[in-house]
């Protein structure tokens, strides 16, 4: 695959805008390694190989298992995720896919307090945009280095 444009270089100003919200969340009470699962989940379903590759070793240099990435597509059928996260990623596919119901809602509204709840939902939207963005472009995978975008 061949970038089609790089859009760091590019669209510096568009990106920027992301960047910020990206530092917003950083700085979110959302933990870290919160933000990269769903990051990482909503990223498997949109296929966004560049995010994959990204968020994996984001999560990993933040003591994140591979056990866990593995077993992501499949969170519901393992015991590997806390009450909070199993919150978080069935919010985040119900909102990936534009549907959330209200038990989904609830559950999640039961785990996080309504500010984190808002910063949850621009999190899974953020990271559309980046899952879009990598894919439009055709950003190739692979080079991404922990910590590059700050």
């Amino acid at each position: 695959m061949e970038t089609r444009i790089n859009v760091f270089e590019k669209g510096q100003k568009a990106i920027s805008t992301l960047f910020g919200v990206s530092g917003y969340l950083k700085k979110s009470g959302l933990e870290k390694s919160l933000l990269e699962l769903v990051d990482f989940r909503v990223s498997q379903i949109n296929n966004c190989a560049y995010c994959l590759d990204m968020h994996s070793k984001e999560a990993i240099a933040n003591g994140e298992t591979t056990q866990r990435l593995f077993g992501l597509s499949a969170w519901r059928e393992t015991p590997y995720f806390t009450e909070r996260e199993r919150a978080a990623l069935a919010y985040a596919e119900a909102v990936n896919a534009c549907d959330v119901p209200d038990e989904v809602y609830n559950i999640a509204k039961a785990s996080f307090s309504e500010e984190e709840l808002i910063d949850l939902t621009l999190a899974i939207g953020a990271i559309n945009i980046w899952n879009r963005i990598n894919i439009a472009f055709a950003n190739t995978p692979g080079a991404y280095r922990v910590g590059q975008f700050g």
